[in-house]
């Protein structure tokens, strides 16, 4: 019996620029002890769900580039990474709990990558 090939899946952790600016903000001791929190929470998602990624890297400062020309902007991501699973639903649901959905407004992501071309 063959198992189906696992498809690839590209998450984008999102939040609104204005949480981030207002973060920014915050008394560094609150800061401190929420960021420490938050780290903990993303080491036990990371370890539970290990097998499923491939990658998670920092987003960061963005160039816009149009016909037009090209320019610094801001977008409301913060961090992505690459997934795999069996299907579409299997891999959003794996970020049904995560921690990062602890930030105010903030979002993720999950949409599937396929190869460009024949295969």
């Amino acid at each position: 019996m063959t198992t189906a090939a696992l498809k690839k899946f590209l998450v984008l952790y999102l939040v609104p620029t204005d949480v981030l600016a207002g973060w920014a903000k915050t008394d560094p001791a609150i800061k401190k002890t929420e960021e420490e929190k938050m780290r903990a929470g993303w080491q036990r998602w990371m370890g539970d769900h290990a097998k499923i990624i491939r990658a998670t890297e920092a987003a960061g400062k963005t160039k816009s580039v149009t016909a037009s020309g090209i320019g610094d902007i801001k977008n409301e991501i913060m961090l992505y990474s690459i997934v795999e699973a069996a299907n579409h639903d299997e891999a959003a649901k794996a970020f049904a709990n995560h921690p990062h959905l602890a930030i105010p407004q903030s979002s993720i992501q999950v949409m599937e990558v396929r190869a460009l071309g024949p295969q």
